[in-house]
């Protein structure tokens, strides 16, 4: 790659490729602690609870409609834009609320984060993936209160809708958002699969 093309790659997409980078790698190590601890100590798989599922459509509904609200921006449609932001939010917030529900799930079915080792991997592997969702929270309400403040007359919409960098970072949380719901994903086959095998 010749000198020039090097820098046509914006900055975001570098930073975005790293975090994206660090956060695959962190999930296979423990994915790879999670196998080794259970044939080591022969340990049975723990069983996830029904509202790991659910959570699974929560997290593909909010991805959903962040990919309704980036198309929003792209065809000028302000009002649509602005619902389908805060439609985000709120099914990211459910997701968040759902998952500490399923904990509790996990509790009333008497499997503890020190039960075993097999239990204290979920507990760390979800609320890892927990901690990333959060993460991504504040972005979405700097896109809300930002499309609040500027989409109010003509000229600031046009200047708004118009503005490159505001397109590369909605496409850069677009990225982060649906590789979070690709890795949950990996993680409710990955435990599905440990508990089949």
């Amino acid at each position: 790659m010749s000198t020039e093309r090097a820098f046509l790659i914006h900055p975001l997409y570098i930073l975005i490729t790293l975090v994206l980078g660090a956060i695959t790698a962190l999930f296979i190590g423990f994915s790879f602690a999670y196998v080794y601890s259970r044939v080591q100590n022969g340990q049975a798989p723990v069983e996830i609870p029904l509202l790991f599922y659910f959570n699974t459509i929560l997290l593909l509904a909010s991805s959903y409609a962040l990919v309704q609200t980036k198309r929003a921006y792209e065809t000028d449609q302000t009002g649509r834009y602005k619902l389908l932001l805060w439609v985000t939010l709120g099914l990211s917030i459910a997701f968040l609320v759902a998952q500490i529900l399923a904990w509790q799930q996990l509790l009333a079915m008497n499997i503890q984060l020190t039960s075993s080792n097999m239990s204290s991997y979920l507990y760390v592997i979800s609320a890892m993936h927990f901690i990333h969702v959060i993460g991504g929270i504040p972005f979405l309400m700097y896109f809300i209160r930002d499309a609040r403040k500027r989409l109010v007359e003509p000229a600031s919409v046009l200047v708004y809708l118009s503005d490159p960098d505001k397109k590369r970072r909605l496409t850069v949380l677009s990225i982060y958002w649906h590789f979070l719901d690709g890795l949950w994903i990996y993680l409710i086959l990955f435990f599905l699969i440990n508990r089949m095998i």
